[in-house]
């Protein structure tokens, strides 16, 4: 018997939960103080996190799902895109979505159940919040193959959890990317949880990463609680993407902190001690202390942070609330270039119907 092929799987991190350097900084910054606009754009995401909640439990927007312990993934994927290459969400990617120009009043429209919050001013091209589970994978593929056909040096990132990597279309996605050499980067947010089904009993696989090795597609695991770590990671895989070296799968480890979605009660099915345990690898708290320790930060700016960043969300949330609401004939709107005639007349019943109820 002779072995004829064997494969490994590569773990990157750079910055431990005690806020230290464990290794040189990469390439892609040249000191610390680079990691600001990150450290930025997390403890925005976070304060809009938790400005979302509110406004749900007191009934000024829809099921909300909350991102929380999660923003290193969003940072470093955000900041790693340039803005022709194509951003594929899923339905927590909202510190990426802000850092491509996403603007929040945005955000909360989409949220808010308004599809005008879809049509968001960043790179026009970025693809809305994906609800149903791994379909954006296969959107990615076709967008990635899009890129190839036209000889353009562009990449396509998708976002997607650890139970999409179970799903069908990230199989697809994945053959796709090997087989057609794709420029698409695949990041994998594994948070341990897909609702409330542990990964121990989602996939037998040691690491999700290795889920990329059978579709011919690099596959590599780093911290997705080290925003250094993550956006290095990422950016490495587009410029290989871009340059014609194929797709690359990237799992980052993280876990939620929060509810699955504000329709959920996560307490039902997991350890109050275990979530503590979690908290001590909070990516904003390790990015802070690195920052701090360095001279780049200080209590002061912190404090001058967070009053910018809700003030900027307070006057984002009377944007939202004073904005009109979408007539129930809008539904109909974005559906199609020209309605077929089968919904015309459902088109012209609801338009009666609401000048009838205003």
């Amino acid at each position: 018997m002779a072995e004829i092929a064997s494969f490994s799987v590569t773990y990157s991190s750079y910055l431990g939960p005690e806020g230290r350097l464990t290794d040189r900084l990469p390439d892609c910054f040249d000191n610390c103080a680079d990691l600001l606009p990150l450290y930025r754009n997390m403890v925005l995401t976070r304060l809009f996190d938790a400005k979302c909640v509110a406004l749900q439990r007191t009934g000024r927007l829809g099921t909300y799902a909350s991102c929380l312990g999660q923003e290193a993934i969003g940072a470093g994927v955000g900041h790693a895109l340039r803005q022709d290459d194509v951003l594929l969400p899923t339905y927590r990617e909202h510190g990426a979505q802000l850092l491509r120009g996403a603007r929040v009043e945005e955000l909360l429209l989409y949220w808010g159940g308004d599809e005008r919050g879809s049509d968001f001013s960043g790179p026009r091209e970025d693809f809305p919040v994906c609800i149903p589970i791994a379909t954006q994978c296969t959107h990615a593929a076709g967008v990635a193959t899009a890129f190839k056909v036209r000889k353009q040096a562009r990449a396509a990132v998708v976002m997607c959890g650890d139970g999409a990597t179970s799903k069908g279309d990230f199989y697809e996605a994945v053959n796709l990317a090997g087989v057609w050499s794709l420029p698409l980067v695949i990041v994998v947010s594994n948070n341990q949880w897909a609702i409330s089904v542990p990964r121990s009993k989602q996939s037998g696989a040691e690491t999700l990463a290795q889920k990329a090795i059978a579709g011919g597609v690099a596959g590599e695991q780093v911290d997705g609680n080290d925003v250094i770590a993550v956006r290095n990671a990422v950016g490495k895989a587009l410029d290989r993407a871009r340059g014609g070296e194929g797709a690359t799968l990237i799992e980052c480890l993280t876990y939620r902190l929060g509810d699955h979605t504000t329709a959920d009660d996560a307490s039902r099915y997991r350890s109050a001690d275990t979530v503590q345990s979690e908290r001590q690898r909070d990516p904003i708290d390790r990015l802070r202390l690195l920052l701090k320790s360095e001279g780049h930060w200080s209590d002061a700016q912190e404090s001058e942070l967070t009053q910018d960043v809700s003030e900027t969300l307070d006057a984002a949330v009377e944007r939202y609330l004073s904005e009109p609401h979408e007539l129930p004939v809008s539904m109909f709107d974005s559906l199609y270039e020209n309605l077929p005639t089968a919904l015309l007349d459902q088109r012209a019943e609801t338009e009666r119907w609401g000048a009838d109820h205003e």
